[in-house]
């Protein structure tokens, strides 16, 4: 039996360790062969031994939390194999052999003695060559013509899954050679990490009986997790003859109840990232792997790796076509800049902004005599003179970062603070105040309408209930709270081309000397004075 090593990961640092002797102790204590003066780990806690067969074992000596591999807890000395990972508290330890081929060899000469199938656990990057460059049997075509035509075969499928457009084609192809050239599958799964989060999602399910398909949509109950998060997490293909007969898998609920006896599962991994996992499973045992379970493993790998490339074009052509909606809808409320912002930090699970409350400035901009002005007009004129005025005016508050919470008539409703936090959130509602005086001003100087048009404008500070609410069919992004009903109250005592704030947002602003006080007043619905401040901007020449 070949010497082996441990990759001891804590935190961001990776340590490995060489066990060169027949028993090794591992603990807390300064004397163990292997020191771990971390959280959980007791004194002495494990011992490696090298058995007289040359296998290795490892045994718990009493640790307080107990000695875990590959997340079961032991109870006695266990055999180690390549790519186990051993658990002491939150310590893990990886287990590397140096020659992984000559533990398997020896797990085939246990398999062949004893008449028990066996289970393959292999780093995906030692299989991603062997199912091309197979050995020649007697009998059977040379290397160098078996080479040749398993590499047609690749060609071939890597042209159909490159033509595949949907995640339905891609599994159709996948689908289609799988069972073409692995008899012992009978049910096949593709699980994606769609989200980017980790989290394997069941996006289309097949079987060789047809009858049971409808079964498989959308239940994933049918499918070992346990084999597949290891697999994903890892980034190690698990093959295994008969479940029943593994105590790996002695506690998977799957397996147990729904009968699965063989299963073998690969990563779809591109580079570096793991996407997903391509899992397969039957409910006969397979023991013809004990001969040629590693050439099924390695072909079903090299299909993982071509189906890896399609599954990551299809991801990012549906972020891209989720991140134009997106785009498209927070432009109706959001300067470029925050769209941008928000869907870098992917902040619409499900299409929505969920409320929350902010500390935000609410801004309400409202055309002076619009009756009289829509008296005079056609309903069409009128629209277009609203439609010009709001593409106007909302430049500024996208200048400042606001936010359009809504069109009321002839008002405009915005909101600066939200959806991203902002400290300065009344200084750049008074600034976009400013400028939309300032800037209607202008409009009024180069004849924008045929009489001078005039804003009244109110701002007021305060917490706020901001996010996307209304029903299944319609939704409005919107704030809502007594700060936005005091801010359109204050409208009221505005006079014609200036801007009125509350004392809350006097008290907010880094200046506040353009600001005098207007006094007092009282407001519907609001029992208590509210103190108002007002400004006359200086007009442009």
């Amino acid at each position: 039996m070949t010497e082996i090593t441990l990759r001891l990961k804590q935190g961001d640092t990776e340590t490995t360790v060489v066990v060169n002797q027949d028993e090794f102790t591992i603990g807390r204590l300064p004397e163990c062969d292997l020191y771990l003066p971390f959280g959980g780990v007791s004194r002495r806690h494990a011992r490696l031994v090298k058995t007289g067969q040359g296998m290795w074992t490892i045994e718990d000596v009493g640790s307080k939390n107990g000695t875990q591999v590959n997340q079961t807890l032991i109870s006695h000395a266990q055999e180690l194999h390549h790519g186990d990972i051993i658990w002491l508290g939150n310590v893990n330890l990886v287990v590397l052999f140096a020659n992984p081929g000559t533990e398997l060899m020896h797990q085939q000469t246990v398999a062949a003695g004893t008449s028990e199938p066996r289970t393959i656990f292999r780093n995906v990057k030692q299989l991603q060559q062997q199912w091309i460059e197979a050995d020649s049997k007697d009998g059977e075509p040379s290397n160098k013509d078996k080479t040749i035509a398993r590499l047609k075969d690749l060609v071939d499928i890597a042209k159909n899954l490159c033509a595949a457009a949907s995640i339905e084609e891609i599994f159709s192809q996948v689908q289609q050679v799988v069972f073409r050239y692995l008899d012992s599958i009978d049910r096949l799964a593709l699980l994606i990490d769609v989200g980017g989060c980790g989290q394997l999602e069941l996006v289309n399910a097949g079987t060789r009986d047809i009858s049971q398909q409808k079964y498989l949509a959308g239940d994933s109950n049918w499918i070992s997790h346990s084999i597949c998060q290891k697999v994903f997490a890892e980034k190690i293909a698990i093959q295994s003859a008969d479940t029943h007969k593994d105590e790996r898998f002695s506690g998977e609920h799957s397996i147990l109840v729904k009968g699965i006896r063989s299963a073998m599962a690969v990563p779809l991994w591109d580079e570096n990232k793991v996407v997903g996992v391509l899992y397969a499973d039957a409910h006969l045992s397979s023991y013809h792997w004990a001969d040629d379970g590693e050439e099924e493993l390695s072909f079903f790998s090299a299909l993982a790796n071509l189906v890896a490339s399609s599954v990551q074009r299809w991801l990012l052509a549906d972020k891209l076509k989720t991140e134009e909606v997106i785009r498209h809808r927070l432009e109706r409320y959001h300067s470029p800049g925050v769209v941008q912002q928000l869907i870098a930090i992917g902040g619409l699970p499900d299409g929505r902004l969920a409320p929350a409350e902010s500390e935000i400035s609410i801004l309400f901009a409202d055309l002076v005599g619009f009756t009289a002005i829509s008296e005079k007009l056609t309903p069409t004129a009128i629209a277009q003179l609203l439609n010009n005025l709001f593409e106007e005016m909302l430049q500024e508050v996208f200048a400042y970062g606001g936010t359009l919470d809504k069109y009321i008539g002839d008002c405009i409703m915005a909101f600066f603070g939200a959806p991203e936090p902002q400290a300065d959130h009344a200084d750049r509602a008074t600034a976009a105040a400013k400028g939309m005086l300032a800037r209607l001003e202008r409009l009024n100087a180069n004849n924008f309408w045929h009489e001078p048009l005039q804003l009244r404008i109110a701002i007021n500070s305060g917490k706020a209930v901001v996010g996307d609410v209304g029903s299944s069919q319609r939704v409005d992004y919107t704030a809502l709270g007594a700060t936005i009903n005091l801010a359109a109250r204050m409208e009221a005592v505005c006079p014609p081309s200036e801007c009125v704030i509350s004392e809350v947002t006097y008290n907010l602003l880094s200046q506040s000397s353009d600001f005098q006080e207007m006094g007092h007043h009282r407001f519907k619905g609001i029992d208590r004075l509210v103190k108002v401040y007002q400004t006359k901007y200086v007009h442009d020449s």
